[in-house]
């Protein structure tokens, strides 16, 4: 997440949170940050490698997330995640997260980015911007939309979408 944010204080939640990095930075930051993986593996690796840490690591799915995340939510951290997810199980994570956010709460979404016309490539398959649209069906309004290469060589495309639920 870029500065400008403020997580102090706010519910916060990191989708496919891997190995914790990115839910650390959030807690550093000031929020109450729940990170969550499907691989209890991985949840098993954050809590050894922050024992001390205020964040709460669970495993959980994002197809079927626990129902007190519903409107709990003030900031969703979602990197990476919905393009490794078969095209057909997008939406219905689309709308699971939108559902976990409070009204004026933030989702970040964070992928590899294409165009409609793009060879589709493999996984993780980059998205196109026609993919998050849908956003807007779950009560989510695009609040910014960057299209950026970044710096890996070869540059790799990738889009940074924000969106705010609206209520």
């Amino acid at each position: 997440a870029r500065a400008g944010y403020d997580f102090n204080g706010k519910n916060c939640l990191k989708v496919g949170c891997g190995l914790g990095d990115d839910a650390e930075y959030l807690a550093a930051a000031g929020g109450k940050v729940v990170g969550f993986d499907i691989s209890p593996t991985a949840i098993e690796w954050c809590r050894s490698r922050f024992p001390q840490s205020t964040v709460e690591y669970l495993a959980a799915d994002l197809l079927d997330p626990p129902p007190k995340w519903r409107r709990r939510v003030g900031f969703i951290l979602e990197a990476y995640t919905l393009q490794v997810l078969p095209e057909e199980l997008r939406q219905v994570a689309l709308r699971n997260l939108a559902g976990m956010l409070v009204a004026g709460g933030t989702l970040l979404v964070l992928c590899r980015g294409r165009e409609k016309d793009d060879p589709r490539g493999a996984m993780p398959w980059p998205l196109t911007r026609d993919e998050l649209l849908p956003a807007s069906e779950f009560g989510l309004d695009e609040m910014a939309f960057e299209d950026y290469y970044d710096s890996e060589f070869p540059p790799v495309r990738r889009f940074r979408i924000e969106f705010k639920c609206a209520g």
